[in-house]
């Protein structure tokens, strides 16, 4: 794996209006700047992964790029309903079912909580379903990653837009601001 200064070459003034991959200039959406500023500002060992917007939802994803889903997390945006207005973003490997009823509502300390609708979570994290990831994710949004995610060799998650997405050396989220890694978040 390689940073995108490896993968891609800046243009229009060294801003990430466009990167070239693999001799072709590929416009980019601002999300997917911020997410790529972002994995770039923690030195992570990532690639970038550009697909069809299509396929951007994980089984999709996986069965037609080639990727196990054992090694593909989900990122996804919770929202309490009592009290409103608490949200916090969970990875959760694609084989598991994140446990929102216990774990994830003990750790927030709410009474109720429920998976965020799009909506919701556009507002919240300015990303689509299908392209959410921690990276890029506003400063002050809590990111919860199941225990089990960290440990991988190498880990699929979404690109901050449906598409793109990035295979990143998990151990970075050991080191992120704003990060928890959990036991038992997901089963």
């Amino acid at each position: 794996m390689r940073s995108a200064g490896a993968e891609g070459a800046r243009e229009q003034g060294g801003t990430r209006d466009r990167i070239t991959l693999a001799g072709t200039v590929v416009a980019m959406e601002e999300i997917e700047r911020l997410v790529l500023e972002s994995l770039e500002g923690l030195g992570a060992s990532y690639e970038m992964i550009r697909i069809d917007p299509d396929l951007a939802d994980t089984a999709a994803f996986c069965g037609h790029y080639g990727y196990a889903l054992e090694e593909s997390a989900n990122a996804i945006l919770v929202a309490s309903r009592k009290p409103e207005g608490r949200h916090a973003l969970c990875l959760a490997l694609a084989t598991t079912r994140l446990d929102v009823n216990h774990a994830v509502r003990d750790l927030l300390a709410v009474r109720k909580l429920s998976f965020a609708s799009p909506e919701v979570t556009k507002e919240v994290t300015g990303m689509e379903i299908g392209g959410v990831t921690p990276f890029g994710a506003p400063e002050d949004l809590p990111i919860l990653v199941d225990a089990r995610i960290p440990v991988l060799k190498r880990c699929i998650v979404g690109g901050g837009g449906r598409a793109m997405k990035v295979l990143v050396d998990p151990e970075v989220f050991t080191r992120m601001h704003g990060v928890r890694v959990v036991e038992g978040l997901a089963g």
